[in-house]
């Protein structure tokens, strides 16, 4: 069997191991044997595509490795969902916000509304920022 048919048996094999495990180093070296197949269909001799396979696997490691942890260790914590995303969003004032009540529009819903900062009152018609969810109330924050 040729050199590169071998390489390329071995870079198919990593490959769908890694979809397996998400580790990256198995795709990792699964591209450096690409790389190597590469370089044996071209002819080069074994000692040389080992250090073509070498400076692949180098290569990965120093620039792909550390892009792909950061990215495969973000926690769901990053990603906040349901009414918690709308924290830090825009909305639209439909009636005068007090500390006590007021209707807001967040995203093209309707919400009920209290002043974050309760000696507040804020126009309807302004924009405000959402600081947190109560409930089904928004607490907002008038934007400068």
């Amino acid at each position: 069997m040729e050199d590169w048919v071998v390489w390329l048996i071995l870079a198919v094999v990593l490959g769908i191991a890694e979809i397996f495990t998400l580790t990256t180093a198995l795709g990792l070296l699964g591209g450096a044997a690409l790389f190597a197949a590469i370089a044996a269909g071209l002819g080069l001799p074994l000692p040389l595509q080992l250090v073509v396979f070498t400076a692949a696997l180098t290569a990965g490691v120093v620039g792909v490795r550390p892009i792909a942890m950061r990215y495969l260790k973000q926690t769901p914590s990053h990603q906040r969902f349901g009414v918690q995303a709308l924290v830090g969003k825009p909305a639209y004032v439909l009636r005068e916000v007090t500390g006590q009540d007021g209707r807001v529009r967040i995203g093209g819903e309707e919400w009920s509304a209290r002043a974050y900062d309760e000696t507040l009152v804020i126009p309807a018609g302004a924009i405000v920022d959402v600081i947190e969810i109560e409930g089904a109330t928004a607490l907002v924050y008038p934007r400068e």
